[in-house]
């Protein structure tokens, strides 16, 4: 019984969007890295698609309740979770991680021969 509901099974999804506050980050920040090293469309598309199960729930969660959308501070809480959840945990980990791997590659001096 979760939520004092024994059918409230949907409460299954909501463990990834939870999990994904503390692990997205690392996550994203990886396939930035996967995707500075080899270009291409599989990189790109596990960027893509590896968190769009706990942002969708997330967004459901925030989006859902339509009896909301008349209060005064709803817009503010729709960008306050545009601004956490998609930007600071899972864009910008990514971007990071694909910077940090481009820039390294770029700065990093050429193999000289040996005469």
């Amino acid at each position: 019984m979760m939520f004092g509901y024994a059918d409230e099974w949907s409460a299954v999804f909501l463990v990834p969007a939870l999990l994904w506050v503390p692990l997205g980050p690392v996550a994203m920040a990886a396939l930035g890295v996967w995707c500075a090293h080899r270009p291409g469309m599989w990189p790109r598309l596990w960027s893509l698609l590896l968190p769009l199960p706990p942002v969708a729930v997330s967004a459901w969660i925030v989006l859902l309740p339509v009896r909301n959308w008349d209060h005064d501070t709803y817009g503010e809480d729709v960008t306050g979770y545009l601004l956490v959840y998609l930007g600071a945990i899972t864009v910008l980990p990514w971007l990071l991680g694909y910077a940090v791997t481009r820039t390294v590659r770029a700065m990093r001096p050429r193999a000289v021969p040996p005469r």
